[in-house]
């Protein structure tokens, strides 16, 4: 299955400044069938290493993280002679072994003929929380999401499908009626299959949900025994809570997050380590309300106000316990939960992307469901969960802020009227 981060993964390998490559995201994103194939089709060879797997790694760097030493010791346990610009090394769960993660900037600055990318699932926890020395300024980043819904349809194989909706999308013209509830009807599909490879190459292999949805509980209860093994005792209770509670909150008419759904008389002072510990694992994202519409946003966001979406649409279905054909023949069983739903469909398609979100809310109450910025300019994003495009919020923020254009996100086809882009759910992913 392609994945867009081999494209990154290209420039990084061509790029002569070119530094060791962290590949952080969340367990079962895909970062090692990734880095492996990726190895296999751009090098004449690879060198894999595992933290979690061989116990005689970590000791090596506990001897020494200089490049000459490292390099024949790592050859020899490799089974593979590792050679500069041919070999493909890899670091794999590089959160466990403090010494690795520091080498990083020893083999930027005194081997960076040797091509190095490191993988951890948990790195933002290890890099905020331990006292190590970071390589800072000595290493590139980039983040593995699941896969967004243009890659989903690349699976199915759907290619003339994506060549008609990203025309639709730059030109505001309706897909033909025929193509444009294929498309919604393949958008249903993911939302209960989600992002995550396994899920996706497990339905493309059987079209089979409940198979699907056996993954999906098996991917869940490893993000829980994570909590149990890279968490304090005292914070495993407050993460479980936090993370279980989601779903409640996003079932709400009022999708920003409230502690006090927790448990009663619930805080922040209580419960802001767990969320950073979800944030930080890439198990959720937090969307702040910007309280100003001005460049930088960040500027303006307001750290007690926001919102919680987990980071696979799939993984929440599961978490939610909601059967495929809720989805997939939509009742009035779910109206509560479609609204916050969709918008963490919208919110994962968006971060995909590259963008960094927030919401907007004015005095009086009215309430945008995304602010991004975009070439420039900050576009406001109003999001339905069906073909309902009233927005007298979206009305009233173009009267106040006039943007060069807004995003209406909903079951509709391809438009553009009053200054209002119309776009299909399933399209989310060419903003």
């Amino acid at each position: 299955m392609y994945r867009k981060i081999t494209a990154c993964l290209e420039n990084w390998q061509k790029n002569p400044h070119r530094k060791p490559l962290i590949l952080q995201g969340a367990r079962q994103v895909g970062k090692t069938y990734s880095l492996l194939e990726f190895g296999r089709t751009h090098y004449e060879n690879t060198a894999y290493f595992n933290f979690e797997t061989s116990p005689a790694l970590t000791e090596t760097f506990a001897e020494s993280i200089s490049p000459d030493y490292l390099l024949p010791i790592l050859s020899h346990m490799s089974g593979t002679t590792i050679i500069r610009e041919k070999t493909l090394i890899i670091f794999d769960e590089i959160q466990l072994c403090e010494r690795a993660l520091t080498s990083l900037k020893y083999f930027c600055e005194n081997a960076p003929e040797y091509h190095i990318i490191a993988a951890g699932s948990l790195l933002g926890i290890a890099v905020n929380r331990s006292s190590f020395s970071f390589p800072v300024g000595k290493v590139d980043m980039k983040t593995l999401y699941p896969m967004d819904m243009e890659e989903f349809l690349m699976a199915l194989g759907e290619h003339m499908l994506i060549e008609q909706i990203k025309n639709g999308f730059e030109k505001n013209t309706p897909l033909p009626s025929a193509l444009h509830e294929s498309a919604m009807q393949l958008y249903r599909e993911y939302l209960v299959v989600g992002g995550m490879p396994e899920c996706v190459m497990q339905y493309i292999n059987t079209k089979d949900y409940i198979l699907v949805r056996h993954i999906q509980d098996n991917i869940l209860t490893g993000y829980l025994n994570d909590m149990s093994k890279y968490n304090t005792a005292n914070e495993i209770k407050k993460t479980r809570l936090t993370y279980d509670n989601i779903t409640v909150q996003l079932s709400k008419k009022n999708t920003r997050f409230q502690y006090k759904l927790l448990k009663k008389g619930g805080r922040a002072s209580e419960f802001e380590n767990a969320i950073e510990w979800l944030a930080l694992s890439g198990i959720i994202s937090q969307v702040y309300q910007t309280e100003q519409i001005r460049k930088p946003l960040e500027n303006y966001r307001n750290i007690d106000a926001f919102k919680i979406y987990i980071s696979d649409i799939g993984l929440l279905m599961a978490k939610k316990e909601l059967l495929a054909q809720d989805i997939l023949y939509p009742t009035n069983d779910i109206d509560d939960f479609k609204g916050g739903m969709t918008e963490n469909y919208v919110n994962m398609q968006l971060t995909i992307s590259g963008y960094k979100t927030y919401y907007w809310l004015s005095q009086r109450g009215a309430e945008i469901d995304f602010i991004i910025q975009k070439e420039g300019a900050i576009i406001p994003i109003e999001v339905k969960s069906a073909d309902n495009t009233k927005a007298k919020s979206l009305q009233s923020y173009m009267k106040t802020y006039q943007p060069d254009y807004a995003i209406k996100l909903s079951s509709r086809n391809f438009s553009m009227e009053n200054g209002q882009k119309a776009v299909p759910l399933y399209a989310a992913f060419c903003i």
